[in-house]
Protein backbone atom coordinates (compact mmCIF):
# COMPACT_ATOMS: atom_id res chain seq x y z
CA UNK A 1 0.00 0.00 0.00
CA UNK A 2 1.23 3.45 -1.10
CA UNK A 3 1.95 6.64 1.67
CA UNK A 4 -1.55 8.25 0.10
CA UNK A 5 -3.25 4.82 0.70
CA UNK A 6 -2.08 4.57 4.36
CA UNK A 7 -2.92 8.42 4.97
CA UNK A 8 -6.40 7.59 3.77
CA UNK A 9 -6.94 4.85 6.54
CA UNK A 10 -5.34 6.69 9.24
CA UNK A 11 -7.47 10.06 8.55
CA UNK A 12 -10.89 7.02 8.35
CA UNK A 13 -9.22 5.59 11.63
CA UNK A 14 -8.99 9.63 13.01
CA UNK A 15 -12.09 10.63 12.16
CA UNK A 16 -14.36 7.60 13.87
CA UNK A 17 -12.31 8.17 16.72
CA UNK A 18 -13.22 11.88 16.76
CA UNK A 19 -16.94 11.21 15.70
CA UNK A 20 -17.05 7.87 19.00
CA UNK A 21 -15.72 10.62 21.28
CA UNK A 22 -18.32 13.39 20.30
CA UNK A 23 -20.98 11.29 20.89
CA UNK A 24 -19.57 9.65 23.96
CA UNK A 25 -19.10 12.83 25.78
CA UNK A 26 -22.84 14.36 24.25
CA UNK A 27 -24.37 10.51 25.96
CA UNK A 28 -21.95 10.68 29.29
CA UNK A 29 -24.07 14.45 29.75
CA UNK A 30 -27.08 13.19 28.93
CA UNK A 31 -27.43 10.36 31.13
CA UNK A 32 -23.86 9.15 32.77
CA UNK A 33 -21.08 6.77 31.55
CA UNK A 34 -22.88 3.43 34.02
CA UNK A 35 -26.08 3.94 31.31
CA UNK A 36 -24.76 4.55 28.24
CA UNK A 37 -23.93 1.19 26.15
CA UNK A 38 -21.68 1.32 23.52
CA UNK A 39 -25.09 0.48 21.23
CA UNK A 40 -26.18 4.08 22.10
CA UNK A 41 -22.99 5.59 21.33
CA UNK A 42 -22.68 3.84 18.01
CA UNK A 43 -25.98 4.68 17.04
CA UNK A 44 -25.33 8.45 18.03
CA UNK A 45 -21.61 8.22 16.05
CA UNK A 46 -22.67 6.63 13.15
CA UNK A 47 -20.04 4.13 13.80
CA UNK A 48 -20.04 0.47 13.95
CA UNK A 49 -20.10 -1.16 17.79
CA UNK A 50 -16.98 -3.24 16.84
CA UNK A 51 -15.10 -0.22 16.37
CA UNK A 52 -15.21 1.68 19.81
CA UNK A 53 -13.64 -1.42 21.65
CA UNK A 54 -11.03 -1.13 18.97
CA UNK A 55 -9.44 2.39 19.18
CA UNK A 56 -10.00 2.65 23.29
CA UNK A 57 -10.24 -1.70 24.76
CA UNK A 58 -13.04 -0.94 27.07
CA UNK A 59 -15.51 1.84 28.42
CA UNK A 60 -13.11 3.03 31.09
CA UNK A 61 -10.58 3.62 28.18
CA UNK A 62 -13.40 5.83 26.40
CA UNK A 63 -14.26 7.26 29.57
CA UNK A 64 -11.08 8.75 30.35
CA UNK A 65 -10.44 9.61 26.71
CA UNK A 66 -13.34 11.64 26.52
CA UNK A 67 -12.30 13.57 30.21
CA UNK A 68 -8.58 14.11 29.04
CA UNK A 69 -10.08 15.36 25.31
CA UNK A 70 -12.15 17.89 27.18
CA UNK A 71 -9.54 19.44 29.24
CA UNK A 72 -7.19 19.14 26.74
CA UNK A 73 -9.20 21.17 24.94
CA UNK A 74 -10.01 23.70 26.83
CA UNK A 75 -6.67 24.25 28.16
CA UNK A 76 -4.67 23.73 24.72
CA UNK A 77 -0.83 24.88 25.34
CA UNK A 78 -0.51 25.73 21.74
CA UNK A 79 -2.98 28.10 21.91
CA UNK A 80 -0.80 30.12 24.66
CA UNK A 81 2.59 31.53 25.06
CA UNK A 82 5.03 29.81 26.34
CA UNK A 83 4.66 29.67 29.78
CA UNK A 84 1.66 31.47 29.54
CA UNK A 85 0.91 33.25 32.64
CA UNK A 86 -1.27 31.74 35.55
CA UNK A 87 -4.27 33.94 35.41
CA UNK A 88 -4.49 33.25 31.60
CA UNK A 89 -4.70 29.21 32.16
CA UNK A 90 -7.19 29.83 35.33
CA UNK A 91 -9.28 32.15 32.56
CA UNK A 92 -9.24 29.03 29.55
CA UNK A 93 -10.03 26.49 32.71
CA UNK A 94 -13.32 28.69 34.10
CA UNK A 95 -14.48 28.57 30.47
CA UNK A 96 -14.31 24.79 30.70
CA UNK A 97 -15.91 24.63 33.94
CA UNK A 98 -19.08 26.18 32.73
CA UNK A 99 -19.17 24.09 30.15
CA UNK A 100 -22.14 21.62 29.61
CA UNK A 101 -19.50 18.67 30.12
CA UNK A 102 -16.70 19.54 32.82
CA UNK A 103 -18.75 16.89 35.20
CA UNK A 104 -17.55 14.26 33.32
CA UNK A 105 -14.38 14.81 35.27
CA UNK A 106 -16.37 13.49 38.61
CA UNK A 107 -18.34 11.03 36.92
CA UNK A 108 -15.76 8.47 37.68
CA UNK A 109 -14.26 9.62 40.62
CA UNK A 110 -16.77 7.93 43.06
CA UNK A 111 -15.83 4.35 41.20
CA UNK A 112 -12.22 5.32 40.94
CA UNK A 113 -12.13 5.68 45.18
CA UNK A 114 -13.93 2.54 45.49
CA UNK A 115 -12.50 0.35 43.41
CA UNK A 116 -8.96 -1.18 42.87
CA UNK A 117 -9.70 -2.23 39.16
CA UNK A 118 -9.18 -0.67 35.53
CA UNK A 119 -10.71 2.70 36.64
CA UNK A 120 -8.96 3.50 39.38
CA UNK A 121 -5.67 2.88 37.68
CA UNK A 122 -6.88 5.34 34.86
CA UNK A 123 -8.24 7.69 37.24
CA UNK A 124 -4.56 8.07 38.88
CA UNK A 125 -2.96 8.29 35.64
CA UNK A 126 -5.50 10.62 34.04
CA UNK A 127 -4.52 12.86 38.17
CA UNK A 128 -0.64 12.39 37.43
CA UNK A 129 -1.31 13.40 33.74
CA UNK A 130 -2.69 16.68 35.17
CA UNK A 131 0.11 17.30 37.67
CA UNK A 132 2.14 16.92 35.02
CA UNK A 133 1.19 19.38 32.86
CA UNK A 134 1.29 21.76 36.12
CA UNK A 135 4.85 20.77 37.16
CA UNK A 136 6.10 21.68 33.90
CA UNK A 137 4.57 25.36 33.35
CA UNK A 138 6.08 25.80 36.88
CA UNK A 139 9.59 24.30 36.00
CA UNK A 140 9.87 26.34 32.52
CA UNK A 141 9.92 29.83 35.26
CA UNK A 142 12.72 28.02 37.01
CA UNK A 143 15.70 30.22 37.84
CA UNK A 144 19.02 29.34 35.82
CA UNK A 145 20.82 29.24 39.32
CA UNK A 146 18.79 26.82 41.03
CA UNK A 147 19.88 23.03 41.55
CA UNK A 148 17.44 21.25 39.55
CA UNK A 149 17.58 17.96 41.76
CA UNK A 150 16.78 20.12 44.76
CA UNK A 151 13.91 21.95 43.06
CA UNK A 152 12.62 18.75 41.70
CA UNK A 153 10.54 18.14 44.60
CA UNK A 154 9.36 21.71 45.48
CA UNK A 155 7.91 21.80 41.91
CA UNK A 156 6.13 18.67 42.30
CA UNK A 157 4.65 19.68 45.79
CA UNK A 158 3.41 23.21 44.10
CA UNK A 159 1.82 21.16 41.18
CA UNK A 160 -0.02 19.13 43.42
CA UNK A 161 -1.50 21.85 45.66
CA UNK A 162 -2.61 23.96 42.65
CA UNK A 163 -4.16 21.05 41.08
CA UNK A 164 -6.01 20.32 44.33
CA UNK A 165 -7.27 23.90 44.60
CA UNK A 166 -8.72 23.10 40.51
CA UNK A 167 -10.14 20.24 41.85
CA UNK A 168 -11.78 21.60 44.81
CA UNK A 169 -13.18 25.28 43.23
CA UNK A 170 -14.46 22.89 40.09
CA UNK A 171 -16.32 20.54 42.24
CA UNK A 172 -17.88 23.60 44.42
CA UNK A 173 -18.79 25.07 41.28
CA UNK A 174 -20.77 22.36 40.06
CA UNK A 175 -22.47 21.57 43.27
CA UNK A 176 -23.14 25.09 44.29
CA UNK A 177 -22.78 26.92 41.12
CA UNK A 178 -24.60 30.57 42.73
CA UNK A 179 -22.39 29.75 46.09
CA UNK A 180 -20.12 32.10 44.76
CA UNK A 181 -18.14 34.14 41.91
CA UNK A 182 -16.15 31.44 39.97
CA UNK A 183 -14.27 34.05 38.40
CA UNK A 184 -13.28 35.89 41.55
CA UNK A 185 -12.57 32.55 43.37
CA UNK A 186 -9.86 31.50 40.04
CA UNK A 187 -8.41 34.95 40.25
CA UNK A 188 -7.57 34.88 43.80
CA UNK A 189 -5.71 31.31 43.20
CA UNK A 190 -3.58 32.54 40.19
CA UNK A 191 -2.62 35.41 42.71
CA UNK A 192 -2.07 33.38 45.62
CA UNK A 193 -0.02 30.39 43.70
CA UNK A 194 1.78 33.26 41.37
CA UNK A 195 3.14 35.30 44.73
CA UNK A 196 4.28 31.84 46.10
CA UNK A 197 6.04 30.84 42.83
CA UNK A 198 9.37 32.48 43.72
CA UNK A 199 9.37 30.85 47.23
CA UNK A 200 9.14 27.35 45.22
CA UNK A 201 12.51 27.53 44.56
CA UNK A 202 13.61 29.70 47.77
CA UNK A 203 12.50 27.06 50.22
CA UNK A 204 14.55 23.87 50.84
CA UNK A 205 12.36 21.11 50.12
CA UNK A 206 11.48 19.19 54.07
CA UNK A 207 13.73 16.33 54.61
CA UNK A 208 12.49 12.89 54.24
Amino acid sequence: MGSRGRRRIDEIGEESRRRILDAAEELFAERGAERTSFVDISERSGISRGSIPWHFTNKDGLVIAVVERAIDRAMAPERHRSPPPLAELLDDYAAWVRSDNSALLFMILTEAMTSTGAVHQRYQEFLAQRRDGLELWVRLQRPENVDPETAARQEHAFAVALNGALIGIHLQALIEPDGFDLDDALRSTATLFGRGLADVWETPPAPR
